[in-house]
Order: C-alpha cells, then structure tokens, then sequence
C-alpha cells in the first residue's frame, strides 16, 4: 500500500514548485515524514532534502430536511511538502 495518495495540482502548489522546488502531496493521515520521505524517494527517484506536514480537520456540515437535521462530514487530510535537494525535479504529469 503507498502513503501517497496524490500530488496536490492548485495554483499555490505550482507557485512553491517553480519558487522554491517544493512539491505537494496529500498522503496517508496516519504516515509520519521518515516514511513519506522514502516513499517519495522510491515512487519518483529523487533525493528528499525536507518533509514538511500538515493535516486537516474533517470538516462537518450539517442541513435540515424533511427527517430532520442531516449531519455529514468530511474525511480528514494530511498534505506533505516535500523539498528536493539542488538540481532534483519530478515531472508529476509524467504517465507510469
């Protein structure tokens, strides 16, 4: 099973790759960055210089109908922002 679900495609995330080489994936919640930091490193082949977490609360919304109040909520996320060393790049539209 791989810890990284997707790369993260958003106009911030394009910014912080061609400022700074930093790419954005959402990963596995329960993963810590020693793993993600080999995942990366075996799914693209690139050298990780740091992994930088953060995870998002499920968000919870709620309606009234017919039946009465419907509460529902989200899933929670957690997104890395791995920064490769000098000179790595990973081309993320590439097809494996």
């Amino acid at each position: 099973m791989s810890l990284i679900i997707k790369p993260v495609i958003s106009e911030k995330a394009n910014y912080l790759t061609d400022l700074r080489g930093a790419y954005s994936f959402l990963v596995e919640p329960k993963a810590n960055k020693i793993q993600i930091k080999k995942a990366v490193e075996e799914a693209y082949g690139v050298k990780v210089a740091d992994v930088r977490t953060m995870i998002y609360a499920p968000k919870v919304s709620s309606k009234y109908t017919k039946k009465g109040l419907q509460v529902g909520k989200t899933n929670k996320l957690k997104k890395a922002v791995i920064t490769l060393a000098e000179g790595e790049v990973i081309d993320i539209f590439a097809v494996n």
